[in-house]
């Protein structure tokens, strides 16, 4: 059976616009919490997302190093199906986020080398890694890309999410480069910060099915007749 790679569109704070993304064939869509970004979605907003998408696609709130206890609050009280760990989080965090929620954890690391690499290694309990470009100071949403050849570096049966700076020209040369489980993109679909550009979301998910194609196609190939 083909591989299909899952895509996550982030930074919605729409429901139309987030309901647009998953017919599209979004497997995810995200409500970013932390209030230093630019593409905030106030929290009454991602809970009417989470509530009209639930069972249809994954709804995952973005934070950054939220008190735990008022993170677990938020998870009880909306009900996203997962949520997305993009600051200093440690192991310990991560896991207790679970074990009181039950909300599933992506946990996000800046890669700059192979430690970073390394670091994130030991969040073995997590659904996904994602690996986002690093920029100093900025927990991300940067649109900057990043060595994709990193991401051959990373060993772990934990499934790996790629982010920084996809667009629909170059999510495929991305998939091609590190064979990710799933893609993330936020400013590579955005009319502007918080809004989306329709043909953009559709784009961007073409350009995914495309690279898949091509894959199929060259494994294929490599079938011994």
């Amino acid at each position: 059976m083909p591989r299909t790679t899952r895509v996550k569109i982030c930074g919605l704070t729409d429901v139309e616009e987030a309901e647009h993304a998953v017919e599209a064939g979004a497997w995810a869509v995200g409500c970013i919490l932390w209030e230093g970004s630019r593409r905030r979605c106030p929290l009454p907003q991602a809970e009417l997302i989470a509530r009209t998408l639930r069972r249809r696609a994954e709804v995952v709130f973005v934070t950054v190093d939220e008190p735990l206890d008022r993170l677990c609050a938020t998870l009880d009280a909306t009900r996203p199906s997962m949520v997305q760990l993009h600051g200093t989080e440690g192991v310990a965090y991560a896991d207790e986020v679970v074990r009181r929620t039950g909300v599933q954890v992506i946990k996000a690391a800046r890669v700059k080398d192979g430690a970073d690499l390394q670091a994130l290694q030991t969040f073995r309990r997590v659904a996904a890694h994602l690996l986002d470009a690093h920029v100093e100071g900025v927990p991300g949403g940067t649109g900057r890309t990043w060595d994709w050849e990193l991401v051959r570096r990373h060993r772990s049966p934990v499934p790996r999410i790629v982010s920084g700076g996809l667009t629909p020209e170059n999510v495929g040369e991305a998939i091609d480069a590190t064979r990710a489980w799933g893609v993330d993109v936020a400013g590579g679909t955005d009319a502007s910060p918080g809004r989306k550009d329709p043909q953009k979301v559709e784009a961007f998910l073409a350009a995914v099915r495309a690279a898949d194609e091509r894959r199929a196609e060259a494994e294929a190939e490599e079938v011994p007749a």
